[in-house]
């Protein structure tokens, strides 16, 4: 297998294993931030969408017309690292999956069209945490797990019974 292939077969792998725990929590509670918590899984899934968008496809190539409709400016700036759960405006739990689930299409889509070569490439926007195009792609599966868990203990402190 390549090292895309196996870069998109971790990323899809950490995708399966989040849904799994996303699927099970009613879109109403999504915006529900637990007692004792710090988040609530509509800022959780939204940063994964965000942070999957940006390390696997503006890191690789620069940003489309198309990219706006994917995943607009105003959602990478509310999902973006420093933002905060309680500043979640302007969108709802269903336009958050949408986008979840359309930034993992593409980069399933795209990935497999980036040429070997350019992956000991540095990222076109650098990151503070890997140095190559590659290094990023095995990063991504990673940051979306650190996550996971995070809506792991969300979906329990929400009072829902393990996925296990």
């Amino acid at each position: 297998m390549s090292r895309v292939g196996d870069s998109l077969a971790q990323i899809d792998f950490a995708r399966q294993y989040t849904l799994a725990r996303v699927e099970t929590i009613d879109l109403s509670d999504w915006f529900t931030i637990p007692s004792g918590c710090v988040s609530h899984l509509a800022w959780q899934v939204g940063h994964i969408a965000m942070a999957k968008y940006r390390i696997c496809l503006e890191r690789l190539r620069p940003r489309t017309t198309e990219d706006e409709q994917l995943i607009p400016d105003d959602f990478l700036k509310t999902f973006a690292r420093e933002s905060a759960p309680d500043t979640v405006i302007g969108f709802n739990a269903s336009q958050i999956r949408a986008i979840y689930d359309s930034v993992h299409a593409r980069v399933l889509a795209e990935l497999p069209e980036c040429p070997e070569t350019d992956l000991d490439l540095a990222p076109l926007i650098p990151h503070p945490l890997f140095k190559t195009r590659m290094a990023g792609l095995v990063y991504a599966p990673l940051h979306e797990m650190i996550h996971c868990g995070q809506i792991a203990i969300i979906r329990r402190m929400l009072g829902y019974d393990p996925v296990w």
